[in-house]
C-alpha cells in the first residue's frame, strides 16, 4: 500500500515537471509568433493551452484523492500541499504565454512590438525561458539551493520590465496609445510570469526544509 503510495508522490511531481516543460515551450513559441508577427504559431500556442489547462486539473484531482485516501503526513503531506499551489503556478504560467500569443494574433499581420523593443522583449523571453527550465529542474531535483538562486534570475526580469516603462515614459515615445496599452500589457505578461516560478521556487524550498527561506 505505501508502495502503491510512493508511485502516486513520484507521479504527481512527474507531471509538474512535464507541465513546465509544457509551459516552457509555450513561452518560447509565443515569443516567437510575437516578434515575427506569425499567425499560425500564435494560434498553435493559443489552442495548446487547453493540455496544460488539462493537466493542471487532473493533476489537482488526483493529489486530493491521495491525501483523501492516504491521510499523510510530515513531508509526504507538504508534498501534496506544494503541488496544488505549484500546479495552479504552471497553470496562470501557461496562461501568460497564451495572452502573449493571442496578442500577437489580434495586431496581426502588423507587429506589437516595435523596432526599437523587439531586443528587449527577445531578452525578456529568453530569461522567462530559462526561469522556467530552471523551475523544471528545481521540482524534479528537489533543488533547493537552485531555487533560492531563481530570485537572482527574476531580478534580470524585472531590470528588462522598468527598462521598457522607462522607455515609455522618457518624453521621446512616438507611438500611439494602443502600442503603448499592448507594450505594458506585454511587459506585465512576462514580469508575472516570472514571479510565478519565484512563487514555485519557494515552494520547492519549504517542501525540502519544512521552512521557507528568509529573504
Amino acid at each position: 500500500m505505501r508502495d502503491a503510495f510512493h508511485d502516486d508522490l513520484d507521479s504527481i511531481e512527474a507531471t509538474l515537471v512535464e507541465m513546465a516543460q509544457l509551459v516552457n515551450r509555450a513561452m518560447e513559441r509565443a515569443t516567437t509568433a510575437l516578434l515575427t508577427s506569425d499567425l499560425k504559431l500564435a494560434e498553435e500556442v493559443i489552442s495548446d493551452d487547453d493540455r496544460i489547462d488539462e493537466m493542471q486539473h487532473e493533476l489537482d484531482d488526483k493529489t486530493l484523492n491521495v491525501m483523501a485516501r492516504q491521510q499523510p503526513v510530515a513531508r509526504d503531506l507538504r508534498t501534496l500541499v506544494t503541488s496544488l499551489r505549484m500546479s495552479a503556478d504552471l497553470e496562470r504560467m501557461g496562461d501568460l504565454a497564451h495572452h502573449i500569443a493571442k496578442l500577437a494574433r489580434m495586431r496581426y499581420p502588423n507587429c506589437a512590438v516595435p523596432e526599437e523593443l523587439r531586443p528587449a522583449f527577445k531578452d525578456m523571453g529568453a530569461v522567462a525561458n530559462r526561469i522556467i527550465d530552471k523551475v523544471g529542474k528545481v521540482i524534479d531535483q528537489h533543488d533547493s539551493v537552485g531555487a533560492i538562486e531563481l530570485d537572482q534570475d527574476d531580478d534580470e526580469m524585472d531590470k528588462l520590465h522598468r527598462y521598457l516603462l522607462a522607455t515609455m515614459q522618457n518624453g521621446q515615445w512616438p507611438h500611439s496609445i494602443e502600442m503603448t496599452i499592448d507594450i505594458t500589457l506585454l511587459g506585465r505578461y512576462y514580469e508575472r510570469c516570472a514571479d510565478h516560478a519565484v512563487s514555485i521556487a519557494k515552494r520547492v524550498y519549504f517542501l525540502v526544509n519544512g521552512e521557507y527561506a528568509t529573504e
